[in-house]
């Protein structure tokens, strides 16, 4: 069978829709630790993998409200550590996580958490007063957080698997990742993004509608 030059463009076009989904529709991976667990229902093995989650917390935003997993449950949103007196990538983490508000801020199903690690001098007069400067007028998607230092510590390391903590051989005081973790509804880790680079940013971007949707 002979097809002209336009049949096999036609052919290749259609082959080409049919193709598995590429990039932009390929599942975020679930990040963390996991394991199986097993249990007896009905007298048969039951198996199912269990995924890293975010552990319970309870931290307080610029506007004096309480923010806990609840404020979250059902949502996407972005994670990140910062402190208001950071002088070295704070200020550039700040200006990428803004790209991000713009793109999702008024999608009622995105938050962004961002937790300072120097509470003791992040108020939650100082975090609005921050969030003003950086043109946030209300914590309705962004919350700016504040807590206990310990337990915010413990969350970034153990639950988000970043760097957060003391360390006065570092500018200002603190070690920081630059890190933007997206978590998705169910409270999993589904990537991290270095928040200093705006190509990284870009995907993060790119990403995020893969979990809205």
């Amino acid at each position: 069978m002979k097809f002209s030059i336009f049949s096999l463009l036609i052919i290749s076009i259609l082959f080409s829709q049919c193709k598995p989904a590429g990039e932009k529709n390929t599942p975020l991976p679930k990040l963390g630790n996991w394991h199986v667990d097993e249990k007896t229902v009905d007298g048969k093995l039951v198996q199912d993998t269990v995924y890293h989650t975010i552990a319970d917390f309870s931290f307080t935003n610029q506007e004096g409200e309480t923010i806990t997993n609840a404020s979250v449950d059902g949502k996407v949103y972005v994670a990140d550590f910062f402190f208001t007196t950071c002088p070295t990538i704070c200020p550039i983490m700040k200006k990428e996580m803004i790209r991000v508000y713009e793109k999702f801020g008024d999608n009622p199903n995105f938050k962004i958490l961002s937790h300072t690690i120097d509470p003791n001098h992040d108020t939650v007069e100082v975090l609005k007063d921050y969030a003003q400067k950086l043109g946030i007028e209300d914590a309705k998607t962004w919350n700016f957080l504040t807590g206990e230092a310990e337990k915010i510590y413990e969350l970034g390391q153990t639950s988000y698997i970043t760097t957060a903590q003391v360390d006065q051989n570092e500018a200002g005081g603190f070690l920081h990742s630059g890190a933007f973790l997206l978590i998705d509804d169910a409270g999993h880790i589904r990537g991290v993004y270095d928040g200093t680079k705006a190509d990284q940013v870009d995907k993060l971007i790119s990403d995020i509608p893969k979990l809205l949707e």
